[in-house]
């Protein structure tokens, strides 16, 4: 669906990577993206590059400017390395580096290494699916991640990653919205919520709801964002309880649903909501705003 262009990644990637490492380490990487790009190299030379990159350039987290943001999103549609480390951009120069005109020996590679991983470099593989030629091959690996114990490995597949939402099919793609807010991490950060929506999620989220709430448990308002836009008989009552609840976060995100649905009865409920529907319309409220008061009293 999106191929990012090897060669302007890479050099975005080197750039921000030399504020965040030494001389040393960015000349050592420079020598094994060589080594590994050559067609004659052998796979030990990756395998053992890939190993040795945060005793060579670190671990410090990468550093961007505001106009670095934008570039990567420019580079690749939801590409976000922002909460990256040195070693894990390394890594991906590593795997940018490859030879990519044989599609089976390249994937070989990749899949070699997603079987020998420990969690750091689980990390970074499930960080570069997005990034890598033949994206179209790693569909399985982005599900197993999904099903992941490991929080810091499940982060990299599912959140700042434009990957599942471009590539899972419909039901791991539920799922990986369904797991997210059951392990307590931030919908805000899934690339492609609004646009992967669809009415099979949205009441799985609302039976889920109803779940937590029978048990006494909290719901987090992020939850009716991909709600919103499927609103129906069923979930309307869901809508009409968040609009009595007394945090005043849960009435912001009853407000967004209803202003995200076509369902009439939803947009009547808003109508006599006068002062949030005035909010919204004005630009006040807005989801990511939601996700982030909803993270801070996590």
């Amino acid at each position: 669906m999106y191929q990012a262009n090897i060669s302007e990644t890479k050099a975005f990637l080197k750039s921000i990577l030399g504020r965040s490492t030494s001389v040393q380490g960015n000349d050592w990487l420079t020598q094994k993206m060589e080594l590994v790009g050559n067609d004659t190299s052998k796979a030990r030379d990756l395998y053992l590059a890939f190993s040795a990159a945060p005793r060579f350039v670190g671990k410090e987290k990468l550093q961007l400017t505001d106009a670095e943001v934008a570039q990567a999103n420019t580079i690749r549609p939801g590409f976000s390395p922002s909460g990256w480390t040195a070693d894990r951009a390394a890594r991906t120069l590593l795997l940018l580096s490859l030879p990519t005109g044989d599609a089976e020996a390249f994937v070989k590679q990749i899949e070699t290494l997603f079987g020998t991983a420990d969690m750091g470099e689980l990390v970074a593989l499930y960080g570069s699916l997005p990034l890598l030629p033949h994206p179209e091959r790693f569909t399985h690996r982005a599900a197993e991640g999904v099903r992941t114990n490991m929080g810091d490995v499940y982060e990299a597949v599912a959140l700042d990653n434009p990957y599942p939402a471009d590539y899972m099919e419909e039901d791991q793609w539920n799922q990986l919205v369904l797991k997210t807010l059951f392990v307590g991490k931030p919908l805000y950060r899934i690339y492609g919520l609004e646009t992967r929506s669809n009415p099979k999620l949205a009441h799985m989220l609302s039976s889920y709801a109803h779940e937590r709430w029978a048990a006494g448990r909290p719901v987090s308002p992020e939850l009716w964002r991909p709600v919103g836009p499927h609103i129906d008989t069923a979930i309307l009552p869901d809508i009409q309880k968040l609009f009595v609840q007394p945090d005043e976060t849960e009435r912001e995100a009853a407000a967004l649903a209803c202003a995200s649905s076509s369902f009439g009865p939803a947009k009547e409920l808003l109508a006599t909501h006068t002062a949030l529907k005035q909010r919204v319309e004005n630009g006040e409220l807005n989801w990511d705003r939601i996700g982030q008061a909803a993270a801070a009293k996590a």
